[in-house]
């Protein structure tokens, strides 16, 4: 067959172009994986769609982003600040307690816009253990400023029970919060005072055991500190002895005598 009767080949066709965007390509990126969370599953969103959605390259967005769990620490890390940006001195009278819940409910408000994509990603991350455990530790970030911005510590033992008992009553709250068609959000904030309210037991009985068990770790870390002061007065002893002897037999060695 002749080079003049050869089918013609397929057209090439070009990848679509998503129109330009503004803003910084953070921002972009951040807008385009939330835009496509809500209208995909999670497993079916690549990194590729990500660029394409912030019209971006994939070598742009490797330059800000390693991976699609980076980009939700960045968007969590922007509700943290809408959040912190808007704390008022006007709860400073206020129990702990409802300091948290103003606090909490700001970052509800802040969410809205994004509730369809938080759900998406909420039922991916309980079929992926590696993915929650992921997403924990974003979400245990954030509750440390939440706390903060509250007023209520986040130091020490009870600290770390307080950080991921909140993290994780925060999961249960936006569970919620995902099935509440009430403007008002009454069942949300039902919940939300239903886990603090929780929680506040808890950290309670906590500090009474840190209060109680103190004594006892204090008598530990004090024995700890004199094992080690005695290894190291062992090893001490040691090591002049074995220097005195390596001495004795440098000794010897000159003795002309010998």
């Amino acid at each position: 067959m002749s080079q003049f009767n050869q089918p013609a080949s397929p057209e090439v066709v070009a990848a679509p172009v998503s129109p330009p965007r503004a803003g910084d390509p953070k921002s972009r990126i951040v807008d385009a994986l939330m835009e496509l969370a809500a209208e995909r599953r999670w497993d079916d969103i690549t990194l590729s769609d990500i660029a394409l959605r912030a019209s971006l390259s994939l070598a742009d967005f490797r330059d800000h982003f390693p991976s699609k769990g980076a980009v939700l620490g960045a968007f969590a890390r922007r509700i943290d600040r809408i959040v912190l940006d808007g704390r008022t001195a006007d709860l400073a009278g206020e129990s702990a307690k409802e300091r948290l819940f103003d606090v909490l409910m700001r970052r509800i408000d802040a969410l809205k816009p994004y509730r369809d994509a938080l759900q998406s990603i909420s039922d991916w991350a309980r079929g992926d253990l590696l993915g929650s455990a992921a997403l924990n530790g974003v979400m245990v970030n954030s509750m440390r400023f939440m706390l903060e911005a509250a007023g209520i510590g986040s130091e020490g033992p009870v600290g770390t029970l307080k950080l991921q008992g909140l993290a994780m009553a925060w999961n249960r709250v936006l569970d919620t919060w995902f099935e509440d068609d009430d403007p008002g959000l009454s069942a949300t904030m039902a919940a939300l005072d239903r886990e603090l309210t929780r929680g506040d037991r808890l950290v309670a009985r906590a500090e009474d055991l840190d209060r109680l068990t103190a004594p006892i770790r204090a008598v530990g870390r004090a024995l700890l500190a004199s094992r080690r002061t005695w290894r190291q007065r062992r090893r001490e002893r040691y090591s002049d002895r074995h220097e005195r002897d390596w001495d004795r037999r440098g000794e010897i060695a000159d003795d002309p005598a010998i």
